[in-house]
């Protein structure tokens, strides 16, 4: 097909299906398994620093380095097998070695990572594992090695993989510090699929330890949502006080909106990862197609008995602050309409009250405007009467006449010209200088 055009990720995004193989295990056998986990954002954290890390553990064993930007690699490292995986929050090593060794679950294998090395690392550990893969072994022996090894309480075995291997796991930390994991391949579980149920029991392990880091954040939120909620519930009651302060319940309506808003960020990536890692965990759990062994709880029972739980208690507290977020938001909503009809109201007796002290305004202006005529009119007559003084001499009549016949026509033309100064005023008056 010449001339045809790659997409530039074609390739790239072909091979990430097969970039992380599954790694080979055989019994017997055992292994080693680190988590670590960046403080703070781990989602955020300097992936170069891991690389630098993985370098150096590579270097003390003369061992080839991984590409640059890598987020996976598995090599030999001297003697060993080693799985090194980058995830969106953590790095996981995963060692596995050839033979029984000296006694089960024996903590000297962890000192294949060494210890000042284990001392730089760039992150914290947040779980460690050690494995064993015994040889075939009938049930009886299974029995009494998971009794020897592990807590009967808390002990989940079952067959695997139609009844491919048995496995079984307390989901205790030893007194090493570390989990414990037990494989029994069947005859016929060749390495392949041994070390497929190995990766799949390291990443039960890995994504139950995660998931589990969004139970301890709700935990840890539990009293400042208890708080949240008595204040609410405390605001939501003072609503119905029509006496009350309206305006300061909506400050603080808002105050708690803000403070359930901000704790919903802070959380959102916990809880929102703690999702993905549970359903993670259910379908690794899935994929080992578990069957009953002995009696004993199998890994599925195991979750839906300690794990299940704990995340439906994250579930419930995210739940809790949006539902909480959404009855401040309606109740600041009812608050402010009964703030605006207040206000309403109040604006329309201001309104009835500006009326009322327009219409004495006015009563009070034609008061005035009839004093006004009524003043006028009598110095204008008195100024008339000094004009008219000569004339009343010169036709002989009486003074005291003269100023009654003029008062009338004074008066009028007074008032005409108070009605016209005030006709003046309402209509061009905002626009006079």
């Amino acid at each position: 097909m010449s001339g045809l055009t790659d997409h530039t990720l074609r390739y790239q995004l072909a091979n990430e299906l097969h970039a992380r193989p599954f790694p080979r295990a055989s019994a017997p056998g055992r292994a080693v398994y680190l988590v670590l986990k960046s403080p703070g954002k781990a989602s955020q954290r300097d992936r170069d620093a891991d690389r630098q890390h993985l370098t150096d553990l590579l270097d003390r064993f003369g061992a080839p380095h991984p590409q640059p930007g890598a987020t996976h690699y598995s090599n030999q490292l001297g003697q060993h097998y080693l799985k090194w995986e980058s995830h969106t929050e953590v790095v996981t090593y995963t060692v596995i070695m050839e033979g029984a060794g000296e006694r089960p679950f024996d903590p000297a294998d962890f000192d294949v990572f060494p210890g000042d090395w284990l001392a730089q690392a760039p992150g914290e550990r947040i779980s460690s594992a050690l494995v064993r893969i015994e040889p075939d072994a009938n049930t009886e022996s299974i029995r009494e090695r998971v009794t020897e090894w592990f807590v009967s309480e808390s002990v989940a075995v079952s067959q695997v993989l139609a009844e491919a291997a048995v496995i079984a796991g307390d989901f205790r930390i030893d007194p090493a510090g570390h989990m414990r994991f037990a494989i029994f391949p069947r005859t016929g579980c060749g390495p392949s699929r041994t070390g497929r149920i190995l990766q799949r029991l390291a990443e039960i392990e890995t994504y139950k330890a995660l998931s589990m880091l969004g139970f301890a954040e709700a935990r840890r939120l539990s009293p400042e949502i208890s708080q949240l909620d008595a204040r609410l519930s405390q605001l939501m009651s003072d609503m119905t006080d029509r006496d009350g302060d309206t305006e300061a319940t909506l400050r603080a309506l808002l105050e708690i909106s803000t403070e359930l808003e901000a704790l919903s960020a802070a959380a959102s990536f916990r809880f929102a990862a703690t999702k993905a890692y549970e359903a993670i965990v259910e379908q690794r759990i899935e994929v080992l197609r578990e069957s009953q062994f002995n009696g004993r709880q199998t890994f599925r029972e195991f979750m839906t008995r300690r794990y299940d739980p704990a995340m439906r208690t994250v579930a419930s507290t995210e739940t809790r602050i949006k539902s909480m977020a959404d009855r401040a938001m309606r109740a600041g909503e009812l608050l402010r309409t009964s703030v605006e009809v207040t206000r309403s109201a109040q604006n329309q007796q201001l309104l009835e009250s500006m009326n009322k002290r327009a219409d004495m305004q006015l009563r009070l202006q034609k008061t005035v405007e009839g004093l006004s005529v009524v003043a006028i009119s009598y110095y204008a007559v008195s100024l008339a009467g000094y004009l008219l003084y000569p004339v009343a001499d010169a036709i002989d009549v009486s003074r005291g006449l003269l100023l009654a016949a003029v008062t009338l026509p004074v008066v009028g033309l007074v008032w005409l010209a108070v009605r016209r100064i005030r006709h003046l005023v309402e209509h061009q008056g905002p626009g006079l200088d």
